[in-house]
């Protein structure tokens, strides 16, 4: 059985626009997934990026484009300059990882808190926030208060594994035969990879 390791950030725009699309392709090739969220400031920081707000103007004014333009393929709304972007990506982060570990569908939950994000103008940060998207995705409010270290360490952990993976962005899925794919826009070349076609 196949199983995909995916690195993302909760307040990544392309990780929202990644959609429940890795789910599909996962499901499609009875795959498994290991949900890792992590800082991605923290991964800029280690792997010679440039967090968005610190870019040169034109690079600026092209993610904005590319995003408007991407969001709109996939026929998903979205606020290019959301209310409370950046924020802090803990809360969430460690909601999810609760969440893994309690089970359901992880999937659905990190894209509701994207597009909290990145769609609803929400504070993800926010306790109430956090409380909210675990509740209307179907998990237990309380995960929000539950091992709280433990998602501390497991956070600081995907960092760590995400370096020595190879991984410098967000969203990324690496398989376990080690092939890596960057970007919301490399799902289906996973899918294809996942078949035996790439």
């Amino acid at each position: 059985m196949p199983h995909i390791d995916y690195y993302f950030a909760t307040l990544s725009p392309y990780t929202y626009m990644a959609g429940t699309r890795l789910e599909e392709v996962v499901a499609k090739h009875g795959a498994t997934i290991t949900y890792k969220p992590l800082d991605i400031m923290a991964l800029f920081a280690r792997t010679g990026g440039t967090p968005p707000p610190q870019r040169h103007p034109n690079r600026q004014e092209w993610r904005l484009q590319e995003m408007r333009r991407t969001a709109k393929k996939l026929e998903l709304p979205i606020n290019l300059k959301p209310a409370y972007w950046p924020v802090n990506p803990a809360p969430s982060s460690y909601a999810i990882i609760a969440a893994q570990a309690a089970g359901g569908d992880v999937g659905a939950l990190v894209h509701a808190f994207t597009r909290a994000c990145w769609a609803e103008d929400r504070d993800i940060a926010e306790d109430s926030v956090v409380r909210d998207v675990l509740e209307k995705s179907g998990f237990d409010p309380a995960l929000a208060d539950k091992g709280l270290l433990a998602g501390a360490e497991q956070y600081g952990r995907n960092l760590e594994d995400a370096v020595l993976a190879g991984v410098f962005g967000a969203p990324t899925y690496i398989t376990d035969g080690d092939e890596r794919f960057w970007g919301q826009d490399k799902i289906d070349d996973l899918d294809l990879h996942l078949s035996g076609k790439l």
